[in-house]
C-alpha cells in the first residue's frame, strides 16, 4: 500500500491549498480536510508557524461545518498557538 505524502515543495503546497479551498467552497469538506491536512503537515515540517496556524484554522472550520466539534476545537487550539493535548 502506498502512503500519501505531504507536498514537499511550495508549488505542490499551493496546489493542495487550491484544491482544499475549492472543495470547501463546494461543501465537499471531507476532500477539503484531506488537502488541508497535507498542507498542515508540510507547514509543520517546514517549521512555518504562521502557515501551521492558518491551515489549522481552515481545518477547524471544515470540521465545524461537518459537525465534528471536538476535532474543530483541537485544530482551533492549534491555530491559536496552543498545542492540543493528544493521547499517544
Amino acid at each position: 500500500m502506498n502512503a500519501v505524502r505531504a507536498p514537499s515543495d511550495i508549488v505542490s503546497l499551493r496546489m493542495a491549498h487550491c484544491r482544499a479551498e475549492h472543495a470547501a467552497r463546494e461543501a465537499q469538506y471531507h476532500i477539503a480536510v484531506y488537502h488541508y491536512r497535507l498542507c498542515l503537515e508540510t507547514a509543520e515540517r517546514r517549521e512555518d508557524q504562521q502557515a501551521t496556524e492558518f491551515f489549522a484554522l481552515r481545518l477547524a472550520e471544515c470540521y465545524a461545518r461537518m459537525g465534528m466539534r471536538d476535532k474543530a476545537t483541537s485544530f482551533l487550539a492549534l491555530a491559536s498557538g496552543d498545542e492540543p493535548d493528544f493521547p499517544g
